[in-house]
Formats: structure tokens, C-alpha cells, sequence
């Protein structure tokens, strides 16, 4: 038989492992929470980026569909404009 002197060393022992594995598990466990904030931040961050980035899309498709439109509009006067002409010409040569 083991004294007991012999088992409260091998608990002590023990105990001073725990103790080193739950410092150990606590160093990391600040470690993450630290890496855990910076990736917040860096989250935070990324998602203002696309919401800036979506506002400027937003904006240059609406300035592309205005320029679009302006272009058409353009377009539609101009083909107006030439069937006036021709309306004008056949008008004259039936009035001669």
C-alpha cells in the first residue's frame, strides 16, 4: 500500500498540472478574444467599405441610365427631325 504521504504528493502533483494547464488554456483563451475584437473591427470596417461601395454603385447606375436615357431621347428628336424633312420634301414636290 501507498502511504499517504505518497498519495497527497501525486494529488499535488496533479493539482500543479491543472493549475499550468488552466493558465495555459487562459493565456490562449485572451489570445483569441484579442484576435476575436480585431476581426470585428476589421469586419466593421469592411461592411462601411460595401456599403460605401454599393451607394456608388447605386449612383453610377442611375447616372448611366440617365445618359442613357439623354442619348435615346437624342436619338428619338434626331429621327423625328429627319422624317419632318422628309414630310417637308414630299410637301414640295407635290405642291409643284
Amino acid at each position: 500500500m501507498t502511504s499517504v504521504a505518497d498519495q497527497l504528493d501525486k494529488v499535488l502533483q496533479k493539482t500543479a498540472q491543472v493549475i499550468e494547464l488552466c493558465n495555459a488554456l487562459q493565456e490562449e483563451n485572451d489570445l483569441l478574444k484579442l484576435e476575436n475584437q480585431s476581426l470585428k473591427v476589421a469586419f466593421d470596417t469592411a461592411k462601411g467599405k460595401n456599403v460605401e461601395l454599393e451607394e456608388k454603385l447605386r449612383v453610377t447606375k442611375l447616372a448611366k441610365s440617365i445618359e442613357g436615357a439623354s442619348e435615346k431621347s437624342l436619338d428619338i428628336k434626331q429621327k423625328i427631325n429627319d422624317f419632318v424633312r422628309e414630310i417637308d420634301k414630299s410637301i414640295a414636290l407635290l405642291k409643284k
